[in-house]
């Protein structure tokens, strides 16, 4: 694979950790809410204001993904499952609700869920890198697909 500026495999699998964490975290914080401040109730009910199909069902299943879905992104751990679930999740969420509300999160826009589907994607498919649950259990396997080979600077 070409790339304009060649990191190495290090800085790669620093950067995913970086970036798992942080979404992780997120979703971690979006799911407890869910589940414990707003309370799933609370939720089913803001859920079926907004017309979210099968509101309580949507609430527990939205929960569940983003917390459980939250751990294991975080820590690196079916990271191609999880991602790409949450990655559908915040698709769900951005087409059912936030569409409407344009860009910006003040006006219920998309920008939340749709920075969160694509770094759920971008991690589902990159890999969890080398400092992963996925690493440890798979071996080099889990880590970028590209990790075994150099990405070579555009030109040579």
């Amino acid at each position: 694979m070409k790339s304009l500026i060649a990191f190495p495999a290090a800085a790669r699998n620093v950067a995913l950790l970086i970036a798992r964490v942080i979404l992780g975290t997120v979703l971690i914080a979006h799911g407890v809410q869910k589940f414990s401040e707003w309370t799933l109730a609370g939720t089913g009910a803001a859920f079926a204001q907004m017309g979210v199909p099968a509101p309580q069902l949507s609430a527990t299943v939205a929960a569940f993904i983003e917390l459980v879905g939250g751990i294991l992104l975080l820590v690196g751990a079916f990271s191609a499952i999880a991602g790409l679930i949450v990655a559908l999740e915040m698709a769900g969420a951005a087409v059912i609700v936030h569409l409407s509300g344009g860009v910006f999160v003040a006006a219920n826009g998309w920008e939340l869920v749709g920075v969160i589907a694509a770094a759920a994607l971008a991690v589902g498919v990159a890999g969890a890198g080398r400092y992963s649950v996925d690493a440890m259990i798979l071996g080099r396997s889990a880590g970028v697909a590209a990790e075994t080979r150099e990405l070579q600077p555009v030109g040579n």
